[in-house]
């Protein structure tokens, strides 16, 4: 039982649907442009990204077509997600899902990529602002609140050049490159903080520490679509990445012992950016080490999101996923 057919079936209760779900369609997309990256690097053909592509089209298909539904029928629903203080993060990876699709359109279909990724990036611009100003405005929020998933909206801000740069959008992708930078050392403080002077994270949350690999993996590649080299910056950036890596896989045992849910979807795309990111930084300097890593982690990557597909479509099958929490 695919993913693609199971959404559908947890439509009929499209009040309960999540926004959150579309880091499904972050993950696929992401894992659709590591194993292009992999076929590059080892001079491949494109036959098996071009059908990661359509499975991942598919499954971004029916996760949008269930949350247009909630928002047909219970728009009231929508209003209280956005309202709640985390899943509000969330908005932003329907940007981030366009963007994604439009980077690995870039080569297909140019001028369907250009289309897409000119709505995604004004949209990505609307909800990250619309977050943002959401953050700093009157809302009650608490430290307790905050996770990884608030990196969320900045991440989807360095995505932007990643086909900006090749569509020859440059100042524009500077300018989301820039926000997201600056946004991710502001959140990454209060996210450290969050997490060593504060209470655990509750269990559903805790594979959102994944997310924290993210917004410095993306920052290379978009560094380097920018620049056309890694630069001194560029080995901060990924080594950072490295770092949240190995900081993460402390937490390994942790995560085993946490029941099935929705948020363990957050571990699939940084996993696939510091994928792509290791692959390029081998392309572009030769690194065989590198490249080896590259392969390293999609092949870990494509473990992940075959048992994330599989547990997916097991718990809309049992009706353990879309409940009231």
């Amino acid at each position: 039982m695919s993913v693609s057919a199971a959404v559908p079936a947890a439509q009929s209760r499209p009040a309960n649907y999540p926004v959150t779900f579309f880091a499904v369609g972050m993950g696929m997309l992401g894992l659709t442009l590591a194993v292009r990256a992999a076929e590059t690097a080892y001079a491949l053909g494109h036959g098996a990204s071009q059908a990661v592509l359509i499975l991942s089209v598919l499954m971004l298909a029916a996760v949008a077509a269930g949350y247009l539904t909630k928002a047909f029928l219970h728009p009231a629903e929508v209003a209280a997600e956005w309202h709640h203080p985390v899943r509000i993060a969330f908005f932003p990876a329907i940007s981030i899902s366009l963007l994604l699709l439009a980077t690995t359109l870039l080569e297909i279909a140019p001028r369907s990529a250009e289309a897409i990724w000119l709505l995604a990036t004004l949209l990505q611009g609307v909800l990250a602002l619309a977050v943002i100003s959401a953050w700093i405005g009157h809302r009650p929020f608490q430290t307790g609140m905050m996770t990884p998933a608030w990196f969320i909206p900045a991440v989807g801000n360095v995505i932007v050049p990643l086909a900006g740069a090749q569509l020859g959008y440059v100042e524009l992708s500077w300018l989301f490159f820039s926000g997201g930078l600056i946004f991710w050392i502001v959140l990454l403080t209060l996210v450290m903080n969050r997490l060593m002077f504060h209470d655990p994270m509750p269990g559903k949350m805790v594979p959102t520490l994944m997310i924290l690999v993210a917004p410095p993996a993306v920052a290379f590649v978009a560094w380097v679509r920018l620049t056309g080299e890694p630069g001194l910056f560029g080995h901060f950036l990924l080594s950072t990445a490295y770092v949240f890596a190995l900081i993460v896989a402390t937490q390994v045992a942790k995560l085993r012992r946490l029941p099935f849910a929705l948020s363990w979807w957050a571990l699939s795309f940084p996993l696939a950016a510091l994928s792509i990111a290791s692959f390029l930084y081998a392309h572009v300097t030769g690194s065989e080490a590198h490249r080896w890593i590259g392969a390293g982690l999609l092949a870990l990557l494509v473990v992940v999101v075959a048992g994330l597909i599989l547990r997916t479509a097991m718990a809309i099958r049992s009706r353990a996923i879309c409940v009231p929490e």
